[in-house]
Formats: C-alpha cells, sequence, structure tokens
C-alpha cells in the first residue's frame, strides 16, 4: 500500500495572517495607550505585526494586477491615518519627525517598481536598478522619518527579494535577525541560560513572526473588498479609538 503523502502544515491563508498581524498591532498599540507598565509582554507581541504585514505586501505587490492603483490606495489611507497615529505617538495632531507605517509601505512599494521596471532591461541594468533601489528606499525610509525608517523597508525588500526562492528562508531568517536584533535591537530582558545572563531585546519579538509567515500556504481566505477596505480601514479606526480610550481614564 501506497504511503499517505505527508499533510502540507503550511496551512495559514492572506486573511489568517492580517487578522494575527492586526491583532498583534492592536496589541502593542494598546501598551502604550491604556495598557501601560506592567502589561510590557503587549508590545512583545505586538513585534511580530510589522514583519507579516511587509511580507504580506511584498507578496501582494507581486500579485495585484494593478500596482498603481495599490500605491495610490496604500497613499490613500497612509493620509487618513497620520493624524491618529501622530495622537497616538506624540499626543497631538502634527509631529514632522515620526509618520505612519503606511508611508513606510509607500517607500517599499516605489522601490519594488522601480526594481520591476530593471527586469524588462538587460542583466547590467537591472542590478545596477535592483542595488539603487534598495540603497535609495531604506535612505529614504530614514530621511522621511517613517514608522520603523530605513529598516522596515529594507524588511519589505527583504521579503519581496526572497521569498519562495530556493533556499530563500536562510537570507529571511538571518535578515530579520540582523535588521531587528543588531541594528534595531531596543530595550530588552535578561534571560538566564545555563548559568549564563543573555541580553534578549525586545525588537528580537519580531522573529517570532517567521512562523506564520512560513506557514503561508499562499492562499487569499475570505476576501471582497468589504474585507479589503475593513483591514486598511483597521488601523487608523484602532487609533482613534485607543487614543480616545486613553483620555478617558486618564
Amino acid at each position: 500500500m501506497a504511503e499517505k503523502e505527508r499533510a502540507d502544515p503550511r496551512c495559514l491563508d492572506v486573511f489568517t495572517l492580517k487578522c494575527i498581524a492586526m491583532a498583534a498591532m492592536f496589541c502593542d498599540h494598546a501598551w502604550s495607550t491604556v495598557a501601560p507598565g506592567s502589561w510590557v509582554w503587549l508590545t512583545c507581541i505586538g513585534r511580530i505585526a510589522f514583519p507579516i504585514f511587509a511580507f504580506q505586501l511584498a507578496e501582494g505587490f507581486q500579485k495585484t494586477h494593478d500596482r498603481g492603483k495599490y500605491l495610490r490606495r496604500m497613499f490613500l489611507f497612509a493620509l487618513i491615518s497620520e493624524i491618529p497615529f501622530n495622537y497616538l505617538t506624540e499626543g497631538g495632531p502634527v509631529n514632522p519627525f515620526h509618520q505612519n507605517v503606511m508611508f513606510t509601505f509607500c517607500i517599499a512599494l516605489l522601490a519594488m517598481t522601480a526594481i520591476e521596471w530593471g527586469k524588462t532591461k538587460g542583466r547590467v541594468q537591472y542590478w545596477v536598478v535592483l542595488v539603487l533601489s534598495c540603497l535609495l528606499g531604506v535612505a529614504l525610509g530614514f530621511a522621511a522619518f517613517v514608522d520603523y525608517f530605513g529598516y522596515g523597508v529594507a524588511t519589505v525588500l527583504l521579503f519581496y527579494l526572497f521569498h519562495g526562492k530556493r533556499f530563500g528562508w536562510i537570507p529571511e531568517i538571518l535578515g530579520m535577525w540582523y535588521i531587528n536584533w543588531e541594528l534595531i535591537g531596543g530595550l530588552g530582558f535578561p534571560l538566564a541560560v545555563a548559568g549564563h545572563e543573555l541580553w534578549l531585546p525586545e525588537q528580537g519579538f519580531a522573529l517570532l513572526a517567521l512562523i506564520p509567515i512560513f506557514l503561508y500556504n499562499g492562499k487569499r481566505g475570505p476576501h471582497s473588498k468589504r474585507i479589503q477596505y475593513a483591514c486598511y480601514a483597521f488601523y487608523p479606526a484602532h487609533m482613534v479609538l485607543l487614543v480616545g480610550l486613553s483620555y478617558l481614564i486618564r
């Protein structure tokens, strides 16, 4: 009798990944508004949100039928989200030194669009465009003070360039480790291992996002225009809710 085929462990579709990322983001922002202090575990959970969104942006860019519309929609919601984001992070309507994450994604979309254009040229031109697009995208992320700065743009490009490639999981793991553990780092927690104290940076929890990402099965799951725009609207809406609650409980 033939052996049964091994079940594919990849069980998460696009919609499920979005739900996981939105829940994690809500936890992170709840910690910074209505549940600070000892609720630090909420922001640790929140670290997985951005990598999942970055991965989905890279996947969505490659699968969308209209990349220009994709970019315009992202930019529109970036504008809508900016004031709620400023209230969430700085307590006021204006902050020129920190822009919301959808602007980060707009820069990444521009970089990926340039790389796709480079693919239509010769091999040498393609590599020149690839390198310049990555460098300029990351630099613009820092110059524009977008959320996660150039590190965020680099994370999107990491998934865009390597996911789905043979052994692409290796540079994804190494890239995520280097970006989040070595470059961003941030506050952390002491961890005792075999009598030695190790330092676990808070941003290091972002590497756990690779678990649901590697469980992605390439399927859409529940999908409609209503669901699509609800997911976009969740970003500014949940910030308005949390900021409003934070004022009420002061």
